[in-house]
């Protein structure tokens, strides 16, 4: 099976409430209020869609539900790439067993 792989970055003088924002959107967020009383999820972009995070910045996706993340990534002036990857069978796994939140 063939997946992408998207690598993206900010650009230089990206400012830093902007990037804490998109990190919101795209990962979602743990949040908590009452000193802890009261926990619940903000979710985000990929809670929804099939994804292996490798490291901060760089996921591999299913071919479909790549272009969804790259429209976000443009909205955010994100720098990106993407390529065609061949998915492994513990990936395939992965991918397959996702079920959004």
């Amino acid at each position: 099976m063939i997946g992408n792989i998207i690598v993206f970055r900010f650009k230089e003088k990206t400012e830093q409430k902007s990037i804490n924002q998109f990190c919101k959107k795209f990962y979602g967020q743990n949040t908590s209020s009452h000193g802890g009383k009261y926990q619940y999820r903000r979710h985000g972009l990929l809670d929804n869609i099939p994804h292996i995070k490798l490291i901060g910045g760089v996921i591999i996706v299913t071919k479909d539900s790549a272009e969804k993340v790259i429209d976000f990534l443009r909205e955010y002036n994100s720098e990106y790439y993407i390529r065609d990857v061949i998915l492994l069978g513990e990936d395939e796994v992965v991918l397959s067993k996702f079920r959004p939140i």
